[in-house]
């Protein structure tokens, strides 16, 4: 009697997630950014870029030339993360909010964008100088929401921060699509300028509190903190410790707070915060947990100083999200046959899942990959096949890295100014 194997259940990963958020305050982006990306951490290898950016350029000039090109910081962020093979993923833009999701190119068969979705609240909700931008997608098959959002600013409009808090949550229900609620997402990860304030204290106090790194009395009146002590959903979502100074309000090209005539009493404007999904309670006495194989961990929270550009100082949080894959095959499967040389077409193997929904829509893309490797010579040049699905709006299949052989009398690869690069 032959031996029958069980079947394989698929291994538990971890994700490393960066997440950025800064109010730039109608600036360009500055000449270095490596410090907030984390470029020079070499213990850090990242899997997922996650950036928010409130208060861009909206001027009707500027919206009308970021309509026909990309905008600056999206084009400075693809310039910098694209030689260390990560591709935009999904991004979203509402007047001055913009939203960027990259990933390893590795990554991108199992990240499946739902749906993007702005939300204005300015203006009696119809003007997107306030609000929300969000991007629903499914990761490894579990359901992730991103959202950036851009709070009423002052000490007096706390209530119209929790009401505008509560109107951008209402409103991400897709009920023509096949999306749940965004309070049955695995995971939701919210961050921005939102605004909130302390409380009682006078400016003389607590800026000699931030002098002397005496933060657990600010914490204490933090507008934020104190709504998350008294509304049950709002306490659901979780955030790291605030261990670093108020991140607004400062003298531009300074790290001076705010001198001008208004003198604005500094503030944790600008946070980051997420919500695992909860499990039915098994009992009364039973605690709810987030769901099974699916778990995130704050390794790191704090704010980045050196930048000064703005009158807020970027925040930027890193994860460890740990989860069992409930997709572990791509859709798709991608071969080049035979030896691939510039002389010959390029033949391709595909297999298609039984469930895949294609479309004559569907394209399949050669990329040339960037190899960061010192051991690997700059001239062995490899490539990738990408199969992107029109009905699902994302890449579902991806060839391992392949060689294409140049032609023995060009001494320059004609495809090097060609091929879109990763």
């Amino acid at each position: 009697m032959a031996a029958t194997n069980p079947r394989t259940e698929p291994r538990s990963r971890t994700l490393s997630i960066h997440i950025v958020t800064w109010n730039v305050a109608s600036a360009a982006p500055p000449p270095d950014l490596s410090d907030l990306l984390q470029l020079n951490n070499l213990n850090l290898n990242l899997d997922i870029y996650v950036i928010g950016l409130q208060e861009m350029n909206c001027g009707i000039m500027s919206l009308l030339s970021d309509t026909a090109f990309e905008d600056p910081w999206s084009s400075f962020f693809m310039d910098v993360l694209s030689p260390l093979s990560f591709v935009k993923v999904s991004s979203v833009r509402m007047q001055g909010l913009l939203l960027l999701i990259f990933a390893k190119y590795q990554h991108l068969p199992f990240i499946q964008i739902l749906s993007t979705k702005s939300t204005p609240t300015g203006l009696f909700g119809y003007w997107g100088n306030k609000g929300g931008v969000n991007i629903f997608l499914k990761l490894y098959g579990y359901y992730v929401s991103i959202i950036n959002c851009h709070l009423p600013p002052h000490m007096a409009n706390n209530d119209q921060r929790l009401e505008h808090f509560d109107r951008i949550l209402e409103m991400q229900n897709f009920e023509a699509q096949d999306i749940p609620n965004i309070l049955d997402h695995d995971l939701i990860l919210w961050f921005g300028d939102m605004n909130f304030r302390i409380e009682d204290f006078g400016l003389h106090f607590v800026r000699e509190s931030i002098k002397n790194q005496f933060y657990s009395d600010l914490w204490e009146k933090d507008q934020l903190s104190i709504a998350k002590r008294h509304d049950l959903l709002l306490r659901e979502f979780q955030e790291g410790p605030l261990l670093f100074p108020p991140t607004y309000k400062f003298d531009k090209n300074s790290n001076t707070y705010d001198t001008s005539e208004k003198k604005r009493k500094p503030a944790w404007t600008d946070r980051i915060l997420w919500r695992l999904k909860r499990q039915p309670q098994g009992g009364f006495h039973t605690p709810r947990l987030s769901a099974p194989h699916f778990s995130l961990f704050l390794r790191s929270y704090v704010s980045h100083m050196m930048y000064s550009i703005s009158d807020h100082k970027p925040v930027t949080a890193t994860f460890e999200l740990e989860l069992k894959p409930l997709v572990s095959a791509p859709l798709i499967t991608l071969l080049p046959e035979g030896l691939c040389t510039m002389e010959n077409d390029l033949l391709i193997s595909y297999f298609l899942t039984t469930d895949f929904p294609s479309s004559p829509w569907d394209w399949i893309g050669l990329y040339k990959v960037y190899i960061n490797i010192s051991d690997i010579p700059e001239t062995e040049e490899q490539f990738l096949l990408f199969y992107y699905s029109n009905n699902l709006h994302s890449v579902v299949g991806i060839s391992k890295p392949f060689k294409i052989q140049p032609r023995s009398f060009f001494q320059e690869d004609p495809l090097d100014a060609a091929q879109p690069q990763i």
